[in-house]
């Protein structure tokens, strides 16, 4: 209930004060500072991917500049030679306004990466995108089939007939590339799991059907639990290492990350930034109020 409190009333608070817990989870607002703490992360040996903020859009002149904007990170980011590739959310191209030209622009954008031989991630968002993009990274695919990749949220109960139902689209010479994590909107339990056991037992279905058909997976997770059933998997199939890599969000539990890594696994760590960062937050914490308390922890006691 408290933690709800706080979510609700915490983006109504001065940028400043949202920044002072923000910060630890945002790269900064420029691409500079973007490439910065990419190379950071690189010089670690954890790979990343840049995610532009700034979703769900209002109008398409704001989708064709955040298409301009992403031409531009990845000039940046090859000419810097990050070892990363792309993130990005259909929405903020117009999804939901536009789909022909959202699809033109993420194409521009796909087109962009793979003349550099690099990757371009489609983020999957929520329940009414999901259709959207799945058509959208079908199209893409069918002209670029190594150099995009889709998400999938085990805590949607059709996420399992999803990915089944992709799989005509995989081949052992052009596999399918997915991250899957959990899922952070909030959606109605008729399509979506609600209990903590249940969504990772989902997960973990979804993440051994994928690993067994040759599905190279980003398992994105900062779940112990979900790490350790995932390694169970990863061994008892003997899963080769170049058909998987973990993935964890820029700064949220860098030791279990840390963990992974003295393991040997690859790691892949998501870097957002943008001017977007208050709006990113607010509704993130929206999304999950849990985070109330790890805010009010980091405001006042580690000050």
């Amino acid at each position: 209930m408290m933690n709800k409190l706080i979510a609700s009333v915490l983006p109504h608070f001065p940028k400043k004060f949202v920044w002072i817990f923000s910060k630890k989870y945002i790269a900064g607002e420029t691409v500079e500072q973007a490439i910065e703490a990419s190379r950071a992360l690189n010089d670690k040996g954890i790979k990343i991917t840049v995610d532009l903020l700034g979703e769900f859009i209002t109008n398409m002149d704001q989708a064709l500049q955040n298409k301009n904007d992403y031409l531009s990170i990845i000039e940046n980011f090859e000419a810097d030679k990050i070892d990363g590739n792309y993130s990005l959310k259909p929405t903020s191209f117009g999804l939901l306004i536009d789909k022909e030209t959202c699809y033109q622009y993420i194409r521009e954008i796909v087109e962009k990466a793979a003349a550099y031989n690099n990757f371009v991630r489609i983020d999957m968002e929520d329940s009414k995108c999901v259709d959207l993009e799945i058509e959208l990274f079908r199209r893409i695919k069918a002209e670029f089939p190594k150099n995009v990749g889709l998400v999938f949220q085990a805590y949607l109960k059709r996420t399992y007939q999803d990915l089944e139902d992709l799989m005509d689209i995989h081949t052992e010479e052009t596999p399918i590339n997915y991250r899957l994590c959990k899922g952070i909107y909030v959606e109605p339990k008729e399509i979506a799991y609600k209990e903590y056991e249940e969504i990772n037992e989902h997960y973990l279905k979804d993440l051994e059907y994928l690993l067994k058909n040759k599905v190279y997976v980003g398992i994105a997770t900062h779940d112990r639990k979900l790490v350790e059933g995932a390694m169970k998997i990863i061994e008892e199939n003997q899963i080769p290492g170049d058909q998987f890599e973990f993935q964890m969000l820029y700064g949220v539990t860098p030791e279990l990350r840390k963990e992974i890594l003295s393991k040997g696994y690859k790691m892949r760590v998501y870097v957002p930034y943008g001017k977007d960062w208050f709006g990113y937050s607010t509704r993130r914490l929206k999304e999950n109020p849990k985070m109330a308390s790890h805010i009010i922890k980091s405001l006042f006691i580690k000050g």
